[in-house]
């Protein structure tokens, strides 16, 4: 068994951390004496110990001369824990074996060095692909200090989202509906804007049944503050937050009714008489908030799209077709006049929940 045996097995370690580390990444560890894993650890919950530590307590003095296999350059600064590289040292380690460096271009390569300067040998760069793919959320937020945005659509084969009486129950299967829920889970907050709030009353929770989840944060684009004071998210029995994102002048009744249930009124300025969505992911930066699924309908879309805030698409595709041009698209409003200006989308690959086909890339901004 190699290198990159023992970084896989540590990156699958990493995934059990899953929607519960934000903002911190996921990582894994190994420690590995003459071929045979002796300690396993992973990042549980931000502010808890750090993977690192984890496997080298799992490990106990078999630790000594060993080697760990993380998935990120251990720290070597103080934040809500003490640095790794300390712990690594105590512990007797060897060698390290790192998947990436740290993204953080304040201590990138610091651990590595500091660890290389103390006679630990270090070997970087295994798996490294894997283990950027899987932090994905994290370096984007620690580079930018905002969210990485990941729109999610459902349509049928000729691009219809709804019918044209607003019925979107259901386009997709549930297999891609679970999955949606296991991606609610992962990431920190979702949006929509007023008219799905309107036409479908969302909860916007996880629901799922055979784990543990949390809720994301709910984020409302409603610019004239017209959401119900009955919304179903007003009445649900959940731990994360509702913020609404409305004009600079709301009804002052109002809002102090909606904040009543519960929820915060942000104000926020315009853009062609839309909510600015660049101050909308510098203001979810300040809270920390790393990740963002849009769900919202065809004008939230169109609009995400058009202001450059989105990172990846999820584009479900149903077997079905309407067969009419007044179904609900995927995107409402102007587009290009011509083909070479449409939004290119690289990095694809495709996946099948039952009958239903994912189509997942990245866009460039």
């Amino acid at each position: 068994m190699d290198d990159v045996y023992f970084m896989k097995t540590a990156l699958d370690l990493a995934v059990k951390g899953r929607g519960f580390t934000s903002p911190n990444p996921m990582v894994g560890a190994l420690v590995v004496k003459a071929g045979k894993i002796v300690g396993r650890g992973w990042h549980k919950q931000a502010g808890g110990p750090h993977a690192e530590v984890h496997a080298i307590d799992d490990a106990g003095s078999l630790a000594k001369d060993a080697t760990l296999y993380v998935t990120l350059e251990p720290c070597n600064h103080t934040g809500r824990t003490p640095p790794c590289t300390e712990k690594i040292l105590q512990a007797g380690i060897s060698r390290v074996v790192v998947a990436m460096k740290d993204p953080n271009p304040d201590v990138k390569g610091k651990g590595m060095d500091y660890l290389k300067a103390k006679g630990v040998k270090i070997t970087s760069g295994v798996c490294r692909d894997e283990a950027k793919k899987l932090n994905e959320i994290f370096i984007k937020y620690i580079q930018t200090k905002r969210p990485f945005v990941i729109l999610k659509c459902a349509a049928t084969l000729d691009g219809r989202i709804a019918t044209k009486t607003g019925d979107s129950k259901w386009v997709t299967g549930p297999e891609s509906r679970e999955f949606v829920h296991r991606l609610r889970h992962a990431v920190d907050s979702i949006m929509v804007g007023i008219g799905t709030v309107e036409k479908d009353d969302p909860s916007l929770t996880t629901r799922l049944k055979d784990a543990k989840c949390l809720d994301p944060t709910r984020i409302i684009l409603d610019t004239h503050l017209s959401i119900s004071e009955n919304a179903k998210m007003f009445q649900l029995d959940s731990d994360s937050s509702t913020l609404i994102f409305c004009n600079d002048s709301p009804s002052i009744n109002k809002k102090t009714a909606i904040e009543k249930k519960g929820a915060k009124v942000i104000e926020a300025p315009l853009k062609k008489d839309l909510i600015d969505l660049d101050y909308l992911m510098d203001y979810l930066g300040t809270l920390e908030i790393t990740s963002l699924l849009i769900e919202g309908g065809s004008r939230v879309i169109a609009s995400a799209l058009a202001a450059g805030i989105v990172d990846k698409i999820l584009f479900f595709y149903a077997p079905k077709i309407l067969g009419g041009d007044d179904g609900v698209p995927i995107c409402m409003g102007p587009g290009p006049a011509l083909m070479k200006n449409a939004i290119p989308v690289k990095d694809i690959s495709v996946r099948r929940f039952d009958d239903d086909v994912m189509i997942e890339g990245y866009i460039d901004n």
